[in-house]
C-alpha cells in the first residue's frame, strides 16, 4: 500500500544511495485537508542547526472528502462527539486506514533507509487521532498529536511506549479541550511519557506549536544519538 505524498526535502529513489537522514518525520493531515495543507510547515520544523538531520513525509488520507478536493482518514458525521465510540461506518473506514497506514509506515525503511525506531509520527486533528491509533502500536521514536483526540484506551499498545507530545488549544471549538484531557489521561494510565501543553489558541497550528514540535524533535534526535554512544 502506498499513499500520495509530499516529501521535504524533495526525495527521489536515487537518494537512497546517499547517506540517509537521521530521522524520518511523518505528518498526517486533518479531516478534509490534504498533504498540501501541512507541507508548508516543513521549513519551520527543519532543524537548522543540524542540516540534513531529518526527512519529512506528508501523505494524503485514503478517502476523498465529499465536499471538496480534500482527503480524510474516515468520515466524521456532523453530530459526532469527539472522544465517543465510533459509528459502525466509521469503524470500517478506520480499520482500512489503520491497516494501510501501518503497512505503509513499515515500508518506509525500504524507501528512505530510516527504521521505525528513528521515525516520528505526527498528526493534526483527525491526523492526531490516527497518530495515536497506529503509533501507540508500533516501535516508533516519538508521537506528536496536535489538536487531536483518541479512539480508545490503548489497552493493547506496544511496549516500550514512545514519548508523546500532546498540544491543544484552550479555545478549540472543533475538538474541545476536555477531549484532550481524556487523551492525556488515557495515555498516562498506560504509562506513557506525555509532554502535555495547553496553549491560548484555537483549532490550528501556530508558531508556538511549531516551536514545541521542533524542540520535541530535537530532543528525540539527541536521545537517539546518546543511545548510540
Amino acid at each position: 500500500m502506498s499513499f500520495h505524498t509530499i516529501t521535504y526535502p524533495e526525495f527521489h529513489p536515487v537518494d537512497t544511495l546517499a547517506t540517509p537522514h537521521q530521522l524520518l518525520l511523518v505528518l498526517l493531515h486533518g479531516f478534509g485537508a490534504n498533504a498540501e495543507a501541512l507541507a508548508p510547515m516543513a521549513a519551520y520544523l527543519e532543524l537548522t542547526d543540524q542540516p540534513n538531520a531529518m526527512q519529512m513525509v506528508f501523505p494524503d488520507g485514503p478517502f476523498p472528502y465529499p465536499a471538496s478536493g480534500g482527503r480524510m482518514w474516515y468520515d466524521i458525521p456532523n453530530n459526532y462527539g469527539f472522544g465517543q465510540p465510533l459509528l459502525a461506518s466509521q469503524q470500517q473506514e478506520l480499520l482500512m486506514s489503520r491497516t494501510q497506514l501501518r503497512e505503509w509506515l513499515h515500508s518506509l525503511e525500504g524507501e528512505f533507509g530510516i527504521p521505525l525506531a528513528r521515525t516520528i509520527l505526527a498528526g493534526f486533528s483527525q491526523g492526531g487521532a490516527m497518530t495515536l491509533d497506529v503509533g501507540m502500536r508500533l516501535p516508533l521514536a516519538g508521537l506528536m498529536v496536535l489538536s487531536g483526540y483518541s479512539h480508545d484506551d490503548f489497552a493493547d499498545c506496544a511496549l516500550p511506549l514512545p514519548p508523546i507530545l500532546l498540544v491543544h488549544g484552550r479555545f478549540d471549538r472543533v475538538v474541545p479541550l476536555p477531549v484532550a484531557h481524556q487523551s492525556r489521561d488515557r495515555l498516562q494510565a498506560v504509562g506513557a511519557n506525555v509532554q502535555y501543553h495547553e496553549l491560548d489558541i484555537d483549532h490550528g497550528i501556530y508558531l508556538n506549536v511549531l516551536e514545541l514540535m521542533q524542540t520535541f524533535t530535537r530532543d528525540i534526535l539527541t536521545s537517539l544519538e546518546k543511545d548510540m554512544e
